[in-house]
């Protein structure tokens, strides 16, 4: 299969930064397709089934999708936001999440007003940081909901914004405890505190206040409603054939070579992969020897070992909210936690699904295996570790006697499934140390060449969809985006 005359555009990878970069271009009328190197499509949108049950992988809660908030309105002009099968997380002013520390408990509740006034119930002594914190969400949730990322008169933040959380949250003396609720909100980014800058933090945390949802249903669902509006829009899909070389003669892209030898040409290419992995697909030469290693040694987000488990639905009811069972220094700095969400399921069973870190490290002696193939000391490993987590689960959800283990998967897993290196679901470590260089990888050469989806910009659904708009800002230009693609968002 040869692409002549040439596409409009080439995206690799089909996870949500591939395809909705991949629905914008159609709806601008670009000629596109896109290349996906497993048999399905849908990247860590897509969970799987197993035992009867829809089983998470990548999706697990995000925020915004109330009407009229921003994630909301980017499905509603994607054209995929009725058949995202979602559920609301709180209830009748319950909290989205529960925070469990040692010494004491943190309910999060929806909308700013509430934290703020459930930060200054738990810690009366923190009445000037929080005022400041509130302000500078506020802020971060106005630029969010007026899609000021791609305004062309963008808003002056307060410069602390542009420091670590850590120190932020230091230089106003903060009390180890509010340190230690407002790092949660780090981790969810695959950073700690001090790695993490409060332009990011804030931005997630001040979403995720907005309105909290998970999925009601399988991420398969989620991925359908993807796909399926890539292909009604035109856009043509290319399953288990990887992309092996960028071409680019004479430095600027003209296409890829898949593992079958076909040719698609493009003067466009959108990576929606890790940068690592494009870097590889590259001539040599193309891009310079100091940028190249530059990208090379960017170091990844924390990876995951994570587990779900069907529990007796009368005995377990399933929860609203999500329990973050933490455990913190003496400055308040979180050392580490595990994640436990309860979701119903069919027949009398809910599913269980607990996470928590896990270095590379600890799997490295198998890194040369694939996912199936790694032998009876990987599956020990693995089944040792679950086991653990499940017991220590008892102590935030009671006794878990009669769970029953589904599955459970480690960063080799997450690597072999979206060819991340290190296993990293949030892609590269976007810390203060790394923006320089994160920030300029759409500058890198050849020309023609994009990124996209969560390595454009952040992690998390609605940073992975602001980086697919930010990717197809940079192709059409800003006053075709503006005139095309922000004036539909902003209601113009």
């Amino acid at each position: 299969m040869e692409t002549k005359p040439p596409l409009d555009g080439l995206i690799i990878g089909s996870g949500i930064g591939g395809l909705s970069v991949g629905i914008i271009l159609s709806l601008l009328k670009f000629r596109v397709a896109l290349v996906e190197r497993n048999a399905l499509p849908g990247g860590l949108m897509r969970g799987y089934r197993r035992g009867g049950l829809d089983v998470p992988v990548g999706v697990h809660y995000f925020g915004a999708f109330g009407e009229g908030e921003p994630l909301r309105r980017i499905c509603d002009y994607l054209g995929v936001a009725d058949d995202m099968a979602v559920e609301r997380m709180g209830r009748d002013g319950g909290p989205i999440d529960r925070y469990c520390f040692d010494d004491f408990s943190f309910d999060l509740p929806a909308g700013l007003d509430a934290f703020t006034a459930a930060l200054l119930e738990a810690f009366p002594g923190d009445r000037h940081a929080i005022a400041t914190i509130a302000g500078n969400l506020r802020d971060l949730s106005d630029l969010q909901r007026g899609f000021g990322f791609f305004s062309p008169s963008p808003m002056a933040f307060d410069p602390a914004l542009f420091a670590p959380l850590g120190a932020y949250l230091a230089r106003m003396n903060c009390s180890p405890g509010m340190r230690s609720v407002l790092g949660v909100s780090a981790r969810w980014l695959g950073m700690p505190e001090d790695e993490c800058p409060v332009f990011y933090h804030h931005l997630a945390l001040a979403s995720y206040l907005l309105s909290a949802w998970r999925l009601k249903g399988s991420g398969a669902d989620l991925a359908r409603a993807f796909v399926g509006r890539f292909e009604a829009l035109g856009g043509t899909l290319v399953c288990g054939d990887p992309v092996t070389e960028i071409l680019a003669p004479r430095g600027a892209v003209a296409g890829v070579r898949l593992a079958s030898g076909r040719l698609l040409y493009a003067g466009r290419v959108i990576a929606a992969i890790h940068p690592k992995r494009v870097l590889a697909m590259l001539p040599e030469g193309v891009v310079p020897v100091r940028r190249s290693r530059r990208v090379a040694e960017l170091a990844e987000t924390e990876s995951l070992f994570a587990l779900s488990a069907t529990l007796d639905a009368a005995e377990h009811p399933a929860l609203p909210y999500n329990v973050f069972r933490l455990r913190a220094g003496p400055e308040g700095e979180i050392r580490d936690g595990v994640f436990h969400q309860l979701l119903a399921g069919p027949e009398g069973r809910n599913l269980l699904v607990l996470m928590t870190r896990s270095p590379y490290a600890e799997w490295r002696r198998w890194e040369k295996t694939a996912t199936g193939r790694r032998g009876p000391d990987y599956e020990q490993q693995k089944a040792s570790r679950a086991e653990k987590l499940l017991r220590d689960a008892e102590a935030v959800l009671g006794s878990l006697t009669g769970a029953k283990l589904v599955d459970a998967y480690t960063p080799l897993t997450l690597r072999d499934w979206v060819d991340s290196p290190e296993g990293s679901p949030y892609g590269i470590l976007r810390s203060m140390r790394q923006l320089p260089v994160a920030s300029t990888l759409h500058r890198l050469a050849p020309a023609g060449l994009f990124f996209a989806g969560q390595n454009a910009l952040s992690p998390g659904v609605l940073g992975t969809l602001l980086g697919s708009l930010q990717a197809v800002r940079q192709m059409v230009g800003p006053e075709r985006f503006a005139a095309e693609v922000f004036g539909r968002l902003v209601g113009r």
